[in-house]
């Protein structure tokens, strides 16, 4: 699969690069504090990011004062397995490199399928932010040549935790928590009864 930067022109559909924040302490804290696992672990909320400077000036200049969390997606992957979307962009800050696997909200079908034939996949380099649109389609990052991955993961607060009530019928079917509409792969591996609608392969960043 042809991996592109994130300075490439083709990313601009789906994200930016964030400049003129310091992410270093970010990076030190999520390298030295937190666990590199076989899986993919992810963690909505940490104190110990949550406690650092940087995310009083997220707040302020990236959500405009909206109360946000800050927490983390570490592991092993190379597999694109689903896509999810929010109704808010995402801020991702690799602590090491990572690749993501994207694509377009305005490309899912009204039977809510999407074909992943149309999914590109961009280089995150070590110590680069990158906010991801709210119709930016995207998932679990993936490692580089078989490395584990570690990567910041900043959204409005609540955002991925429980759903308080049930929910049904079109678009409803993929809210799978808060803030999160999921499309699985059948060859995906999620949990039993999760909303599927990728069609086509099952990607992987090493074929």
């Amino acid at each position: 699969m042809k991996i592109y930067d994130v300075t490439d022109e083709r990313f601009k559909k789906y994200g930016r690069v964030v400049k003129n924040i310091d992410f270093s302490e970010l990076v030190k804290v999520l390298e030295e504090s937190t666990p590199m696992p076989d899986g993919v672990e992810y963690v909505p909320s940490l104190p110990a990011l949550e406690s650092l400077p940087v995310t009083e000036e997220l707040t302020d200049k990236a959500y405009g004062e909206l109360p946000i969390q800050v927490g983390y997606c570490n592991g092993h992957n190379s597999m694109l397995n689903a896509l999810e979307y929010h109704r808010s962009s995402e801020i991702n800050v690799a602590a090491t490199d990572a690749v993501l696997m994207l694509g377009c909200q305005q490309d899912i079908r009204e039977d809510f399928t999407y074909d992943t034939s149309l999914v590109e996949a961009f280089l995150v380099p070590k110590g680069t932010a990158v906010e991801v649109y709210a119709t930016t389609l995207h998932y679990a990052p993936c490692g580089v040549g078989g490395a584990g991955f570690k990567v910041v993961i900043v959204l409005p607060k609540g955002t991925n935790l429980d759903l308080e009530e049930g929910h049904g019928g079109g678009e409803d079917t993929h809210l799978t928590a808060k803030n999160k509409w999921l499309l699985g792969h059948p060859e995906g591996g999620l949990p039993e009864g999760s909303p599927m609608g990728l069609v086509g392969k099952n990607l992987c960043i090493d074929a």
